[in-house]
């Protein structure tokens, strides 16, 4: 637990790891466990990239991505089953889990300007505590001060037959072979940028999840909630 963490009403949770390390399923699960909200920080990043998809920007460009920015609306509305994403008023939920839309988020979330605007963003939703956040520096960046702090991680391999397992057989396709270069090319992509890079916070606990079931995974982060959070609320 930081030893500086801001005083909150109820404690927020910070998962962080890399791409398709199951940081969502783990988000979604302690969030309906605790009685906490949901708030998948990574959707936000996905709902930017569609519109710049959408108004056929460039993904390089900061300064035309900055000013989409400061004309875009996003909002994540929690629910039991996982978030609405609400993208200038219009549900996206769907939409932003395409394979273009994730490589597209992935480009747009290296800029240090975007990156300070997001964050912005995110520690407004956040602001209240009671709620569970997954990102890639949740835990470094956007809440420091976080209560619970859990870096999840897994083996490339590992996270890439997950993913593809979990697409087939609608990503027929696409070979395991090909979604484990992609994320190992994303990996470098997150730990080497400038701004935020992918790192574990120092006061972070680390959970590596390459030879552990879905099961063991929950059950070892709700430990961890338990021992840094005092009687948190149970459904």
């Amino acid at each position: 637990m930081s030893t500086t963490a801001t005083k909150r009403e109820r404690p927020v949770i910070a998962i962080d790891g890399p791409a398709g390390a199951g940081k969502s399923t783990m988000a979604a699960h302690l969030a309906r466990r605790f009685g906490f909200l949901n708030l998948e920080t990574g959707a936000m990043y996905r709902a930017l990239a569609l519109k710049a998809i959408d108004h056929d920007l460039g993904f390089d460009d900061e300064a035309d991505l900055l000013e989409l920015a400061g004309q875009t609306r996003i909002a994540l509305q929690p629910q039991l089953e996982g978030n609405i994403v609400l993208l200038d008023g219009v549900d996206v939920s769907r939409r932003v889990r395409d394979g273009d839309v994730t490589a597209a988020a992935s480009r747009v979330s290296v800029h240090p300007q975007l990156r300070a605007w997001m964050v912005d963003q995110q520690r407004l939703l956040g602001s209240r505590g009671g709620v569970v956040m997954e990102g890639r520096d949740i835990g470094t960046v956007v809440f420091p001060d976080a209560e619970v702090k859990i870096f999840l991680d897994a083996a490339p391999e590992v996270r890439g037959n997950r993913r593809y397992r979990q697409g087939a057989p609608a990503q027929t396709d696409v070979s395991e072979e090909a979604i484990i270069l992609e994320l190992k090319e994303r990996d470098e992509r997150d730990r080497s940028r400038a701004e935020s890079p992918l790192r574990p916070a120092e006061d972070a606990v680390i959970l590596n999840s390459t030879a552990m079931t879905l099961d063991e995974v929950l059950a070892a982060a709700e430990a961890i909630v338990r021992s840094h959070v005092r009687e948190p609320k149970l459904h």
